[in-house]
């Protein structure tokens, strides 16, 4: 069997589990979410919109609803708003999918 996210997803990592989730593992962190907030925009990656920069794939934070680029794309600005901030649970904002990462976990939640 190929190791990939899923594989990723039920290893055992450094603390901060709070159990398993129709397969995935959840985290502290998701537990300590609240709704779903609303996102910043729906155009693409706000601060590449802003700066002129291209994204690859987008991310929305689930503290605060900002719409990043992911680490594939030039500037990587979901993970620059983690850093400035410490919201640690992010999901994809493509159409079709729902995972979602814990950036203080490094794992998928």
């Amino acid at each position: 069997m190929r190791r990939g996210r899923r594989a990723a997803a039920i290893r055992v990592s450094r603390g901060g589990r709070a159990g398993r989730h129709d397969g995935w593992v959840t985290c502290k962190h998701t537990a300590e979410l609240g709704a779903e907030p609303e996102p910043s925009t729906r155009e693409g990656c706000e601060d590449c919109l802003r700066q002129g920069t291209r994204w690859v794939h987008l991310r929305l934070c689930l503290t605060c609803g900002h719409v990043g680029c992911c680490d594939s794309s030039p500037e990587r600005h979901a993970t620059g708003h983690f850093t400035a901030t410490g919201h640690p649970v992010i999901r994809s904002f493509e159409p079709g999918e729902s995972w979602r990462w814990c950036y203080l976990d490094e794992d998928l939640v």
